[in-house]
């Protein structure tokens, strides 16, 4: 996949980015580069290869991340904290409309 010149005028007005000629250039040339490194990598075949669990795990076998426990260690202090507010709903902070 490669971009032209008039998906980068459509881009950048995407974006409310104000490029003159050659900054679209340069981003044209930077982008397309992009695209090939992916296409390249979506070229290798990676069959058969494991997936990681973390990069680290590529080079350090003897590297064992250390995980903690999935307990609740915070207590749910949400009544306490909307005692203040002006006004509350079903746990929710209410607001006044601000959009018509």
């Amino acid at each position: 996949m490669s971009l032209s010149l008039n998906d980068i005028a459509r881009l950048s007005k995407l974006a409310q980015l104000e490029l003159n000629e050659q900054q679209a250039a340069d981003a044209l040339d930077k982008l397309n580069s992009i695209f090939s490194l992916v296409e390249q990598m979506k070229a290798v075949d990676t069959s058969g290869v494991t997936p990681l669990s973390h990069p680290v795990a590529a080079w350090s076998d003897k590297l064992s991340l250390r995980l903690r426990e999935d307990v609740v260690s915070e207590f749910n202090h949400r009544d306490a904290y909307q005692t203040p507010a002006p006004a509350v709903q079903d746990g929710l902070y209410l607001v006044p409309k601000v959009i018509e």
